[in-house]
């Protein structure tokens, strides 16, 4: 489809083309306007008022932020306009059903990366979208509690320089940029392709004590350069914004780790596997990219809580491969692990997990 394309225009293609995301495209609009307004609450700054002001508790303990509460009561009053059957949201404890009758359920996180509102570093809206399926007034978090392969899309909107919206339905992954004069979200490039190599990677690294010795290892292999076993001198790039991670990762490759650690409240990962590690998954996947928990692929998953949490690693094949590859060796004998050569092995069970 030709550059310059407009967001509304592809997705009445899609729905034209595939009957089956007709739903699921008028959601994705309703999205988009979401976006649309919160993107120009964030370009007024503070002349909106003090938008990072602490006004609540939140589930993952850092405090509710105005915003958060603000951009969630936006995309849940855009949600009841679309074909929604059931709303999750990062800052609600449960699943709010919107219409029993309607097709699908959508998880969101309203606000990644709200710790940044007041330092100008990209935040975004994440959104996964999974069919309803039947009796979700009985059980409205059953939606949410399938493999993320059952997404039929996803993606997130970033607010930075630029406001965009990345996004899958299945077929690729895109990229629409906000025509803030017209309002319109509008395509100038094709298809996203990660590479499959990168000298890049994204981590915490003040938390090297904390980490597994698989994910100390890779790391320090890393760091060591040309003169270690990779043979080659790698980059550190750490926005503490995922989306903002994501979104270069997308357009130039790279690897995001967000490993669980001997923490309280990280042994079991932090990020939420329903909104945040499910969409950001399905993108990575839909433009060559592979994403994995450190054993199994992210898609593959299946969550028992809306709000559960999983270790999150994703970007560029090979280097993802990688660090599958050292959990792998580290539960099938610890001692290469310590070793000077390099631990990484492509194993055939590896590879076609993350497939």
């Amino acid at each position: 489809m030709a550059e310059h394309l407009r967001l509304d225009s592809y997705l009445d293609f899609a729905a034209g083309r595939t009957p089956h995301l007709v739903a699921v495209c008028q959601t994705v609009h309703s999205i988009a306007a979401a976006g649309r307004q919160i993107s120009r609450i964030l370009a007024r700054g503070p002349l909106a008022g003090n938008l990072g002001a602490i006004i609540g508790a939140s589930i993952d303990g850092d405090g509710q932020k105005a915003l958060d509460a603000m951009t969630h009561t936006i995309l849940r009053e855009a949600l009841a306009r679309a074909p929604v059957a059931v709303f999750a949201s990062e800052e609600s404890d449960e699943p709010e059903v919107l219409d029993p009758h309607a097709p699908l359920a959508v998880a969101v996180d309203p606000l990644d990366g709200s710790s940044n509102i007041d330092t100008l570093a990209p935040i975004g809206t994440i959104f996964s979208i999974m069919p309803a399926g039947m009796g979700v007034a009985d059980d409205p978090a059953a939606p949410f509690l399938q493999p993320g392969r059952q997404q039929l899309a996803a993606g997130f909107v970033i607010y930075g320089p630029q406001t965009a919206l990345v996004l899958t339905l299945g077929a690729g992954t895109r990229v629409f940029t906000l025509d803030p004069d017209s309002g319109a979200f509008i395509a100038t490039r094709g298809e996203i392709e990660v590479p499959h190599t990168t000298r890049e990677y994204a981590i915490n690294g003040s938390n090297l004590r904390h980490w597994a010795p698989e994910i100390r290892t890779y790391i320090m292999e890393l760091k060591k350069g040309r003169n270690g076993p990779r043979g080659e001198d790698f980059n550190t790039r750490w926005l503490a914004s995922m989306v903002g991670d994501a979104f270069r990762i997308l357009m130039r490759g790279g690897i995001y780790l967000y490993p669980a650690d001997q923490r309280r409240g990280y042994r079991a990962g932090r990020l939420r596997l329903v909104y945040e590690a499910n969409p950001i998954a399905m993108l990575m996947e839909q433009a060559g990219a592979a994403a994995t928990d450190g054993r199994t692929a992210v898609l593959d998953l299946v969550a028992d809580d809306i709000h559960q949490r999983c270790p999150l690693v994703f970007g560029s094949t090979d280097e993802v491969m990688r660090v599958a590859d050292a959990y792998h060796a580290g539960a099938v004998n610890e001692s290469p692990l310590f070793k000077t050569r390099s631990l990484f092995r492509k194993t055939a069970s590896t590879i076609e997990s993350l497939a």
